[in-house]
């Protein structure tokens, strides 16, 4: 019998099999989230989805976005644990596009790993499939490349890219806002998809281990600073519906924290001041703080202190926004009042990341623990 035909590919660290056993066993989690729009099933070179309903759209503008996980895939990488990544991922990658009002369409992901394992693959498209679910995206497509020798054979990196759809006329934004309308803050789930270069940071200096007990939270230290980042999108398009016009703009709070994410979508000539005294940061951001030898407010341009999302609404919605957002399960309150004018003496966050918008600054103090 002849030998089989020698695979240079495999010998320099690629295996093609390896590749295929994991499309397979992604296959039904991702044909999850195929509604009659999505075409082709999966495999295919590119996605295919049917856009014949944008037809009933007067103006329709499509929204896009595209992220990834950050530094807190390591943590996963170190417990082997790597189910809920995807959702971060759908939360980093979908949670941007409804800021503009945008109804997300469908979602492709990108995986890079030193070395293909099967099961490890799925788990992490099961998460994406499962945030996609949640969130009403189809996942249509994605990419899982194996780099041995750039990447270690246990690491990776996961990346994502989004589209949506939003009527022209019903876009959020700056233009929208006026004086006096209210800030709205919705609760995080903890530290969501952000800062964990800092989290890793402290746990390293002080030792601990990510398989080590966390008395404070019962579960392990990786499981805890796994939790997922919560999904915004259906929750906050269901607002929109409700406070129908009410809602003038919409911030997730992400990289560069509270004040600067919610400067980005403010107009120049207005401020407010979120006053902190309004909310206590889940017990996650107090802990690490400690560890750190920090305290709350030095961590405020990097996370996001237990605010996933921020509102601003019109004044006289914001009783029914705040009432609207509870009934979905989402705990919310008012943080602050947009002003114009006069700002009062001190610091002020004044617009982020290219954007030259209005100006935020925290003030007071969180409630006692």
């Amino acid at each position: 019998m002849a030998d089989a035909p020698r695979d240079p590919y495999s010998d320099a660290g690629v295996d093609t099999a390896a590749g295929d056993r994991a499309v397979e066993l992604m296959k039904a989690a991702v044909r999850q989230t195929h509604g009659p729009q999505v075409l082709g099933g999966v495999g295919g070179f590119a996605g295919l989805f049917d856009a014949s309903a944008l037809r009933s759209y007067t103006r329709p503008l499509l929204a896009t976005s595209t992220d990834g996980v950050g530094t807190k895939v390591a943590i996963a990488q170190a417990i082997d644990k790597h189910d809920t990544i995807g959702i971060d991922l759908v939360g980093m990658v979908v949670d941007d596009i409804v800021v503009v009002g945008a109804e997300p369409l469908f979602m492709t992901d990108y995986i890079a790993c030193g070395k293909v394992v099967p099961e490890r693959i799925a788990d992490i498209v099961a998460g994406i499939a499962r945030g996609c679910a949640e969130t009403g995206t189809a996942l249509v497509g994605g990419e899982t490349a194996e780099h041995p020798g750039l990447l270690g054979p246990h690491d990776y990196d996961v990346a994502g890219a989004a589209t949506g759809v939003v009527e022209g006329s019903d876009v959020l934004g700056a233009e929208r806002v006026q004086t006096g309308d209210v800030v709205i803050a919705v609760a995080s789930s903890g530290l969501h998809s952000n800062g964990f270069s800092l989290v890793r940071h402290i746990v390293a200096q002080r030792g601990i281990q990510y398989g080590d007990l966390a008395p404070d939270f019962g579960v392990t230290w990786g499981e805890a600073l796994l939790e997922p980042t919560r999904l915004y999108t259906r929750p906050l398009l269901g607002l929109l519906d409700a406070v129908d016009g009410g809602v003038h703009a919409l911030t997730h709070v992400t990289g560069g924290g509270i004040a600067a994410n919610l400067a980005r979508v403010l107009p120049r000539e207005t401020w407010v001041e979120i006053d902190r005294s309004t909310w206590a940061p889940p017990t996650v951001f107090q802990v690490l703080t400690d560890l750190g030898g920090l305290s709350l407010a030095e961590t405020e341009g990097t996370w996001n202190l237990g605010i996933g999302f921020l509102a601003v609404v019109s004044p006289d919605q914001a009783a029914a926004a705040v009432a609207d957002l509870a009934a979905r399960g989402l705990p919310a309150w008012q943080v602050g009042v947009i002003r114009d004018g006069q700002r009062p003496d001190g610091a002020f966050e004044q617009g982020a990341k290219g954007v030259d918008g209005g100006a935020v600054r925290l003030i007071g103090a969180h409630p006692a623990a």
